[in-house]
């Protein structure tokens, strides 16, 4: 879908929503004095969320002088929707933040919210045929279609002495039903949700982590957030991360009860409470801390490892389509400058 098109649907949208509603711009306050934020979803509510939801329930957006008002996951992506000015802010991942970029949009990661990749080669635990990734050489893979994904898979394939030849089938969210039944070798699963769910089924997965073969590693789940909206309201922006921020610490030292503020302000998301919890404390365990123990923040060393994998396997298209013939500066790419010290 072109830029254009993807505006054009986006004012459509707008245009339902503010004779529905009344809401003016982003800059605009609404009744109370409260700066209007507007922050996309890329997924129904789960525990990649738990931050914005503690910020909401402990008030401390509205602390900051915002109100932020909760777009729900729809068809277009969140990098979309903010370069086309539907919202201030929005979750995104790593290599979908760094492909907009490239393609022109005008958003730049403002928080990390996992510090490590959250997703592995995932495959049945009882599949003794594959120890290692070079086992999966003439397997299925059961994708969801993003760019990286098969290129990823290849380059640690290969890095194990395989020739990184297998099947791929995109089956989305059904790509684990796949495994389950024996219909497809491997996939990508998140461990603190896909996995989880995989365990309490009976149908457990074991993990090959990209990492141990050499693969940079990346910020699984980032925020991003318009560059002009950084520029044009930098107190309000600065407000907004450092309170989300304050959310993702405080889901890292209280796991149980983030995850409870999840549910309650989500009562009719999750069927499974307990593996709401479950999934929250390995987050907070494992992946909302960076090594020093702070939370949201990035390294260019990071940022730049998985960038130059990108770049170089032609992941990265600018605005015309054509690969990006110059590797990018990566340090225009995301900033901490908003972030706090929680």
């Amino acid at each position: 879908m072109s830029r254009t098109t993807v505006r054009a649907r986006v004012a459509a949208l707008l245009v339902v929503a503010s004779l529905a509603t009344g809401c003016a711009g982003p800059s605009s306050g609404d009744d109370d004095g409260l700066t209007r934020v507007r922050f996309a979803l890329d997924w129904t509510p789960n525990t990649n969320h738990t931050g914005l939801y503690v910020a909401l329930a402990q008030g401390w957006f509205a602390d900051a002088g915002l109100d932020v008002q909760v777009l729900p996951y729809s068809d277009t992506a969140p990098d979309q929707l903010v370069d086309a000015g539907a919202a201030e802010a929005g979750i995104s991942t790593h290599d979908s933040s760094l492909i907009a970029q490239a393609a022109g949009a005008d958003v730049v990661a403002v928080l990390a919210v996992l510090q490590h990749w959250a997703t592995a080669i995932g495959v049945r635990a009882d599949d003794e045929r594959i120890t290692s990734p070079r086992d999966l050489d003439g397997l299925i893979y059961a994708g969801f279609g993003a760019p990286g994904e098969v290129p990823l898979l290849q380059e640690v394939i290969r890095a194990d002495g395989g020739t990184g030849e297998f099947t791929t089938v995109v089956l989305g969210s059904s790509a684990y039903e796949a495994l389950y039944a024996g219909e497809a070798d491997f996939t990508i699963p998140y461990v603190a949700w896909e996995g989880i769910e995989a365990e309490r089924a009976g149908t457990p997965m074991r993990y090959l982590e990209y990492t141990d073969h050499g693969f940079p590693d990346a910020y699984a789940v980032v925020v991003d957030a318009s560059r002009q909206w950084v520029a044009d309201e930098p107190e309000a922006a600065r407000a907004f991360v450092g309170a989300l921020q304050r959310g993702y610490a405080w889901a890292a030292e209280h796991p149980d009860e983030a995850a409870a503020l999840l549910v309650e302000q989500n009562p009719d998301a999750f069927a499974d409470p307990d593996l709401v919890t479950q999934s929250q404390r390995m987050l907070s365990a494992d992946w909302l801390r960076a090594d020093d123990g702070s939370v949201g923040t990035m390294t260019l060393d990071q940022v730049s490892g998985y960038g130059d994998f990108l770049f170089d396997a032609g992941i990265l298209a600018g605005p015309d389509g054509e690969p990006l013939a110059e590797r990018p500066d990566w340090s225009t790419t995301f900033t901490t400058s908003l972030l706090g010290e929680p």
